[in-house]
């Protein structure tokens, strides 16, 4: 945290000559002006998110969470799913939740759970309606594109997965002495630093897409869907952004129709390397290295089709 004060005291100072350097520069200002906009739009959505996650990391534990759930392994999972969106946190947050209430309830329900706690909360929702105005389609094509995506990889788990695959200890988040305000604090910094860090490299990598390709590289990925599907699916993988932002770099992105920036917000909460590395710990490699690639599969499978159903042509 002091060094985020540093960093953001030495630019506030240096504020004169930085757009002064810009100004005789037009490339490097609409860099500046792509990275200022996905940024400050992004940043009350993502304090917003954490605020919250850090309420649901001190009061709703997952032991309560597990009492809450149906005993039967298919309602279990729907309420899981459908839970999610009541219970928002960011994926930082959700992955810890998920590796308790996968202990304390079915492994099924807490890995539906885990994945669409970060996809579907009021907080994320929200921010693609502001970053898509005027399109409300795609608040509800990720909506339903990620809600699936949670309950089939739930069903998927309970169908074949083992138990074996899970090799690591549950982990031991907070000091069980420690405070509701201490775990919400604790909390809260953890997942704002790390959604944050995520932030800037999203917002830079959307001003040097805007800068750096050219034009045709939209045009000729618009006029091959498979294509721009597949891309932007694996770039959801590697900027690893957090939910409550990621609706601003795709809805920058303006090139590009729309089936492939829901395929981008879809496929960027259920699975990036920030959440392979967090399953890895958590839950074990052999773990991972299974759930993580079929999670990939599924997510752009189900953002497809129901981009297609619901989105239709929309550009």
């Amino acid at each position: 945290m002091e060094i985020v004060l540093v960093v953001l005291i030495t630019f506030a100072v240096a504020g004169g000559f930085v757009s002064a350097y810009i100004a005789n520069r037009p490339k490097l200002g609409v860099a500046a002006t792509v990275f200022c906009g996905v940024f400050v739009q992004a940043v009350p959505f993502l304090v917003l998110g954490v605020v919250v996650s850090g309420l649901v990391a001190a009061f709703a534990t997952p032991d309560r969470l597990a009492r809450w759930l149906p005993r039967r392994a298919g309602l279990a999972i729907l309420a899981a799913g459908v839970g999610g969106a009541a219970l928002p946190g960011c994926e930082c947050g959700s992955v810890p939740i998920g590796r308790r209430l996968f202990d304390a309830a079915s492994g099924g329900a807490a890995l539906t759970f885990m994945l669409s706690a970060p996809a579907i909360n009021p907080v994320v929702l929200v921010a693609t309606s502001v970053a898509f105005p005027g399109e409300p389609r795609m608040v509800v094509a990720r909506l339903i594109g990620s809600l699936l995506t949670a309950v089939v990889m739930g069903a998927v788990w309970s169908r074949w997965g083992k138990a074996e695959w899970v090799t690591r200890r549950l982990p031991k988040m907070h000091d069980t002495e420690a405070s509701r305000w201490t775990v919400f604090t604790e909390a809260a910094r953890h997942d704002f630093l790390t959604g944050a860090s995520y932030l800037v490299l999203g917002a830079a990598a959307a001003a040097a897409l805007h800068v750096l390709l050219p034009p045709w590289v939209f045009a000729g990925l618009a006029g091959h869907m498979v294509i721009a599907i597949v891309v932007m699916a694996l770039l959801a993988v590697v900027l690893a952004l957090c939910s409550e932002a990621d609706a601003f770099v795709a809805s920058s992105l303006t090139a590009l129709p729309l089936l492939p920036r829901l395929v981008f917000v879809v496929v960027g909460p259920a699975v990036d390397v920030k959440l392979f590395a967090m399953q890895a710990g958590m839950f074990g490699q052999r773990f991972a290295v299974r759930f993580a690639p079929a999670t990939f599969v599924v997510a752009t499978l189900i953002a497809t089709v129901v981009g297609y159903l619901v989105l239709g042509g929309a550009r």
